[in-house]
């Protein structure tokens, strides 16, 4: 029985069968095609994986998809019984920028989860064959330490990671002493904290996070992507939003999402006038404690850019520890994977931050649909 996954204008995907088999050295190997947003046994399967991370769950597919109308193909290879390997992918399809594939877009890291290393070859055939019947240009991966000379490439990012076995008093005790002075000085400071998941702390949130883009030199994601992420994430339960308030005002914001064991601190945004209260301290030591009581493990900082020498040393404050990251592209036509240069273009820096906030959320809404 064919398994069809439309697109947002009907297409199929172009998948025969809903399992393709292979003799492998005399090892039957099928590849599952599935849809997480309605495959039921998806998130199950992933947090079977010590590696998972919320980026492979399936709310954050919801998102993407009912945001910019990507094509879901998420994969699973299997031996029988045995569970090989999963790898979420989305088809982003633009008419500016082409039809590719990416696991997954605007994801800091989201590699393939194998438990068998062996399954990797296996895994990448079965990719350039999709790809080609689908016409993608390339395949992104956004980490995929078992990509064979992968640990040879230049990476594209960092990332930084906490773990939060050790509880908050622990946690606080390691952090450096300024993370640990401007969490002071906050409390001092007469901030409200309020933690919340609700459509208003996400509007609050949004409007904080529009002018932290303008001040960083680019477009905001759209207020739709954020409606999104309240629906299928926050409203679940599946992430919070925190923001510290000076005399009523909104002045710091950051908002987690968790899955499993594994959490991410996906946004943070500030009031440039008010950052001597040291909000965004506050906010992110309050996420982290509220972490640690809904059961989460580690925290995934984000990622960073490579020559980001101050934000790196600021998540290494909070006792993260730094990992490089590879983003990775399979070339289709060639077969062959090259890493991604990470460096942002400092022009389009300089326009986004001379340009009106109600520009920038206009140039959001028509650009990210066709980026990844």
């Amino acid at each position: 029985m064919a398994t069809v996954f439309p697109n947002a204008v009907g297409r199929p995907l172009g998948i025969d069968a809903d399992r393709e088999r292979t003799m492998t050295g005399g090892d039957d190997v099928e590849t599952h095609f599935t849809d997480p947003r309605s495959d039921r046994t998806w998130d199950a399967l992933v947090l079977r994986h010590p590696e998972h991370t919320f980026f492979h769950s399936a709310a954050w597919s919801r998102v993407l998809c009912s945001s910019y109308g990507h094509t879901p193909c998420y994969l699973q290879l299997r031996q029988g019984e045995a569970l090989l390997a999963l790898l979420p992918l989305l088809e982003v399809d633009s008419h500016f920028t082409g039809r590719r594939a990416v696991c997954l877009p605007f994801s800091d890291h989201c590699g393939p989860l194998a438990f068998a290393q062996s399954t990797w070859p296996l895994l990448q055939e079965r990719l350039l064959k999709l790809a080609r019947v689908r016409r993608w240009k390339y395949i992104e991966v956004r980490g995929a330490e078992q990509v064979k000379d992968a640990h040879r490439c230049q990476p594209t990012f960092y990332v930084h990671k906490l773990d939060l076995h050790a509880g908050p008093d622990y946690l606080f005790s390691k952090f450096d002493s300024s993370v640990r002075r401007a969490v002071r000085k906050a409390e001092r400071s007469g901030l409200t904290v309020q933690i919340s998941n609700t459509h208003r702390a996400v509007e609050k949130f949004f409007d904080l996070h529009v002018r932290t883009r303008r001040r960083h030199g680019a477009p905001p994601q759209s207020r739709n992507f954020f409606r999104s992420i309240h629906e299928a994430v926050l409203e679940p339960g599946n992430g919070f939003v925190v923001q510290a308030s000076f005399n009523e005002r909104p002045i710091a914001g950051a908002m987690f999402f968790h899955f499993g064991q594994s959490a991410i601190f996906k946004f943070g945004a500030s009031d440039e006038n008010f950052h001597e209260h040291r909000g965004n301290n506050l906010v992110m030591w309050k996420g982290i404690e509220e972490l640690i009581h809904r059961g989460a493990r580690r925290l995934h900082f984000g990622r960073t850019s490579c020559d980001n020498q101050g934000l790196r040393r600021y998540k290494r404050a909070w006792g993260a520890r730094e990992e490089p990251i590879s983003y990775l592209r399979l070339d289709v036509s060639a077969g062959t994977w090259a890493s991604i240069n990470g460096h942002a273009s400092a022009l389009h820096e300089r326009f986004f931050c001379r340009m009106p906030l109600t520009v920038n959320r206009l140039a959001g809404s028509l650009v990210y649909p066709h980026l990844h």
